[in-house]
């Protein structure tokens, strides 16, 4: 399995691409009888460039879908493990991490995002995402859109609403919007999920340094970048 790797993924266009439309054409069908399409998504919780990718292909897949079936699977990926779990200011973290860099940074991603209609807000805390993607792995055994809505819901609320992606009843509202059924009892022991995300971690994200990632029906792929 050969990986993409493009941090700033802005734009996913499928048609405008000869490799897409070969891998397309090559891929299996589904119940509908139109070609089914399988991504995989290497993703971090806090990765604002992770959730303008899901936008930016969410639009791509509803322009597509008359003529294909998509199947997308989201993965773990930590950009920071060792983050601590109490969670700390956002603001704090990233000019403790990018330094002077920080108010240009913070400047291009309100941009980008409201390329993509959000608009960023930086109040509240970051911190450890391991609890969100045992969730998100929860989620994803009740079903894949499931999942992929959790990925939003989770997005939303820590990108757009403040909220700390670490707090417990957070993640419980955001599975109760979405339908995963169980979510209190899964994420009340720690150890539930961790070997499952680790596992999962290890097969779609030890060999890749950035993120999001895609894997598009197992080949490589060239991702059109619009900035």
């Amino acid at each position: 399995m050969r990986l993409v790797s493009v941090q700033k993924c802005f734009s996913f266009v499928f048609q405008k691409d000869s490799k897409i439309r070969s891998i397309m054409a090559q891929s299996s069908g589904s119940n509908t009888g139109k070609k089914l399409i399988r991504i995989d998504v290497s993703s971090d919780s806090v990765c604002p460039w992770c959730f303008v990718g899901k936008r930016n292909l969410d639009k791509a897949i509803a322009q597509s879908k008359d003529q294909f079936d998509f199947e997308i699977k989201w993965h773990p990926f930590f950009l920071d493990p060792s983050a601590p779990k109490e969670g700390v200011s956002k603001r704090e973290y990233y000019e403790k991490k990018f330094g002077s860099r920080t108010q240009v940074l913070l400047a291009r991603i309100t941009e980008i995002f409201r390329n993509v209609g959000l608009e960023y807000d930086m109040s509240g805390l970051t911190g450890n995402t391991l609890d969100s993607h045992r969730l998100i792995y929860f989620a994803g055994k009740q079903g894949l859109d499931k999942q992929h809505a959790l990925v939003e819901e989770l997005y939303l609320g820590y990108f757009t609403q403040g909220k700390y992606i670490g707090d417990r009843e957070f993640l419980l509202e955001s599975a109760r919007k979405v339908g995963v059924e169980g979510a209190a009892e899964f994420l009340e022991n720690p150890n539930k999920g961790v070997k499952e995300v680790n596992e999962d971690l290890q097969k779609y994200s030890a060999n890749i340094s950035g993120v999001p990632n895609y894997v598009v029906s197992e080949k490589l792929i060239n991702i059109y970048i619009s900035f």
